[in-house]
């Protein structure tokens, strides 16, 4: 029966990760620019095209449905490779994984940089998230995959999160976030942790409190928490690379189109 399961199981998944027609990414960043942005640990947030995705971007009222981690050259054995593997991310068909960046040109994505993370920490995280590559999930709760098929399921806003985790729990961890989140987890560094004050009374401070932070679990994070996460740096290439707006070509006749500086002069 496990094995029959697994089958079923398998074939939503195939089913759930097809692209959706006529799918238009919101904006696109220069490739060029992404690939000189990026910095190891960096955590890229996309804007996917898939059934799945669909139902992730309405439970978490988000634009961001899928996260992957930036490892830049830790991956081995890819050589002289012109388009090497440099992210990390988790896969409901393949599992964990390592992919080019090429894979994400054409998408809507959006760089989250860890602040102030350490070069051991950093280190930990990437060489556990190599680690993790060629694991895959076992699928046989077909239910646990069937809430995805429903792109805009009829649940309150206050459920939508938590259905996210709700299952048994291999194909709730096919969530890249999930994963993610649980590396940094490891090394004690934030994402959205829950706050809780405590009265701390000191001299000449009879009112002071303490905020003591408790871990989330990990199968609670969704791909759009590193983008709103007060630990994380929201990072544009665009603007990173140098923006020169007076470079920028208009279309012609465009009546809201900028005068030059020479006309106007």
């Amino acid at each position: 029966m496990n094995a029959i399961l697994n089958f079923l199981g398998r074939i939503l998944a195939h089913y759930l990760a097809q692209p959706i027609r006529d799918f238009e990414p919101l904006a696109t960043s220069d490739p060029g620019q992404l690939h000189r942005t990026l910095r190891p640990c960096d955590v890229l947030l996309v804007e996917g095209n898939t059934r799945i995705s669909t139902a992730i971007k309405y439970l978490t009222q988000s634009t961001w449905s899928h996260a992957a981690l930036y490892v830049g050259g830790a991956i081995p054995g890819v050589g002289n490779d012109p388009d090497p593997p440099v992210l990390i991310e988790a896969d409901l068909e393949q599992g964990v994984c390592a992919v080019s960046l090429s894979r994400y040109h054409h998408f809507h994505t959006r760089i989250c940089r860890p602040v102030g993370l350490t070069e051991a920490d950093r280190s930990h995280i990437i060489e556990s998230a190599v680690a993790r590559i060629g694991q895959t999930y076992d699928l046989k709760n077909v239910f646990d995959l069937a809430r995805y098929l429903f792109p805009t399921p009829p649940v309150p806003v206050r459920w939508r999160r938590r259905m996210l985790a709700f299952g048994s729990g291999d194909p709730t961890r096919a969530i890249c976030s999930t994963m993610i989140a649980k590396l940094f987890q490891s090394v004690g560094y934030p994402i959205l942790p829950q706050i809780e004050t405590r009265p701390a009374p000191r001299p000449g401070c009879d009112d002071c409190v303490q905020e003591i932070l408790h871990i989330r679990h990990h199968s609670l994070f969704a791909p759009r928490d590193f983008d709103i996460s007060p630990y994380f740096g929201v990072v544009k290439p665009t603007i990173e690379c140098g923006l020169d707006y007076r470079s920028l070509v208009w279309e012609p006749g465009n009546a809201s189109a900028p005068v030059p500086a020479a006309r106007q002069a």
